[in-house]
């Protein structure tokens, strides 16, 4: 542990672990820790909830403070003080109090790089209103609080994961929401089947969705006007912008350091830089996709905790230190009582790099069906059709999602096949799960998918040559009637007498309010000859109730 003076540059997640497992591994060393803000470790994932009054007390927000790390850690801690240089060949950082103006030169063995990322604020009309916010420290929440505190109508720009968790909190405040998405869908890195149910649940909360419209400008009439690219405004008394991050690297760039095609810096799997003195971690940093190998930007709290450890541990302990295998970018949001989220790869994603892949989607509930308080679940799980591994899992629903994505989380970083999934043996008793718990029938699906037991089906063809077969009962048909294509209703009870009123030369689509009862009608046409595929995952994942006459993109 030759390492006298560590030197970091940026606290919160990667910055802050990176010192305090530093410190754990040697007492001698001195460290210093650099945060250009008043908070040098924070939550930041708990501010919206601090807006709306989930979280209490702000003081829960500080994670630690200066005293507290220099009193548990032995750190000197330096709050309001911007690095503005870094002198690679003497090995030492330009350091400017924000307070009083002074700039010294600090010394560094090693330096390391935690910066993190600025909110994108693109530079249009108006975009300088006061009213207008991002958030991304205790100040911005500090700020937004006030001004929700008068304000009766709310623009978020953004549909994202900061940008849902925004618009519940401040319905929970009683405002008037509305939510502007440039896409045609909420949740961008989902598949937009995988987002109805919450889209469905912020309308009942009254939330607005204006969606496929993209913010033009803002103006002051006196109302704050937000003008969208389609030409309609939507008057608010605040707005705040969730349109994504940009890397901080303005310091990295200047120092010559190599970085990436958008702007972050280049790490290898012990995140060192360019430089092998000066390591980076955090949102800063572009890393490597745990499962394609490429390289990715995961702006996440749990990866920057996670490589800002890896580096300390890499000073002082070369020879002990696994690699960072990389990211997978789970993530997951609530919006009032559903629940949302993804890991590893999406379908659009797969099918926009152009690597085949094949995915089944499946309805069941959290826990056993007949014990009280069972909530419906959606799936969708996405393989690699020549090696059964796991590319991705999405998974949306009531309660119990965090469950499901953990496990397929762990899955792909253990290289799990889908027969892997069919065999896992997950806890079980009634109040938490099944005895065959949705992963094990996402794991079954894909295995009866690849034997050729089950053909599944995103849509059902614009043809009139395919017959859809409606396999619900009828009361529940008659109730709850299949009115975006024309389809003939026969009961999964009665299919075996009534095979005569379909055409064996035309094609069969089976569909049902979940999958399960089309899946078995399908093996039942199948062996009778018929050409037939499902509608993977029912009814209910792939209709769009508010819009009738179309079906969502897969």
């Amino acid at each position: 542990m030759n390492t006298k003076r560590i030197l970091i540059v940026g606290g919160v997640a990667a910055g802050a672990s990176a010192a305090a497992r530093a410190r754990r591994l040697s007492e001698t060393a001195e460290i210093i820790l650099i945060e250009r803000g008043p908070d040098v470790s924070f939550a930041n994932c708990g501010l919206p909830y601090f807006i709306g009054g989930e979280i209490k007390h702000r003081d829960a927000l500080a994670v630690q403070t200066p005293q507290t790390l220099k009193a548990m850690l032995a750190l000197d801690v330096r709050t309001s003080a911007e690095a503005t240089a870094i002198d690679r060949t003497g090995k030492r950082v330009q350091v400017r109090s924000l307070a009083s103006g002074t700039e010294e030169w600090l010394t560094y063995d090693k330096l390391i790089l935690a910066p993190g990322a600025l909110p994108l604020r693109p530079a249009l009309p108006g975009i300088d209103d006061p009213r207008i916010f991002t958030l991304r420290s205790l100040q911005d929440m500090d700020r937004i609080k006030a001004a929700a505190a008068t304000a009766q109508r709310v623009a978020v720009i953004g549909a994202g994961f900061i940008g849902l968790e925004m618009a519940e909190q401040f319905v929970r405040l009683g405002r008037q929401v509305t939510l502007i998405e440039m896409l045609d869908q909420i949740l961008p890195p989902l598949d937009r089947s995988m987002t109805l149910l919450m889209e469905d649940e912020l309308r009942r909360h009254n939330v607005e969705l204006i969606l496929g419209d993209g913010i033009a400008s803002f103006s002051s009439e006196p109302d704050l006007a937000c003008h969208l690219k389609s030409g309609r405004t939507v008057s608010a008394d605040l707005a705040v912008l969730s349109i994504g991050v940009r890397p901080d690297t303005a310091l990295a760039r200047a120092a010559g350091l190599e970085l990436g095609p958008r702007g972050h810096i280049r790490v290898n799997e012990f995140m060192q830089t360019s430089d092998p003195d000066i390591y980076a971690a955090g949102d800063a940093v572009v890393i490597k996709d745990l499962v394609s190998g490429e390289p990715i930007a995961v702006p996440l709290g749990g990866p920057a905790n996670r490589q800002g450890r890896l580096a300390a541990d890499h000073m002082f302990r070369p020879d002990k230190v696994q690699p960072y295998s990389g990211a997978l970018g789970t993530a997951i949001v609530r919006a009032f009582d559903v629940t949302a989220g993804l890991t590893g790869w999406s379908g659009k994603r797969l099918h926009a790099a152009q690597r085949p892949y094949r995915t089944v989607t499946l309805n069941d509930n959290h826990h056993a069906s007949y014990y009280p308080g069972a909530k419906p679940m959606l799936l969708k799980l996405l393989w690699e059709p020549e090696t059964g591994r796991v590319l991705g899992a999405q998974a949306t629903g009531f309660l119990g999602v965090d469950k499901r994505l953990d496990v397929m989380a762990t899955a792909i970083m253990g290289g799990l096949t889908i027969d892997d999934l069919a065999q896992l043996e997950l806890a079980y008793a009634p109040p938490f799960g099944s005895a065959k718990d949705i992963v094990n029938l996402a794991g079954f699906t894909a295995c009866n998918t690849r034997d050729g037991l089950i053909t599944p089906v995103d849509t059902i063809p614009d043809d009139p040559a395919v017959q859809v077969v409606d396999t619900r009962p009828a009361p529940l048909v008659k109730a709850h009637p299949l009115t975006q294509v024309r389809s003939v209703n026969i009961p999964l009870t009665t299919l075996r007498q009534r095979l005569g009123e379909l055409d064996p030369a035309r094609p069969v689509v089976t569909v049902c309010a979940f999958g399960k009862t089309a899946y078995f009608a399908a093996r039942i046409l199948a062996q009778n000859g018929f050409q037939v595929s499902t509608l993977t995952g029912g009814i209910r994942a792939h209709f769009d109730p508010r819009t009738p006459a179309r079906l969502p993109t897969p």
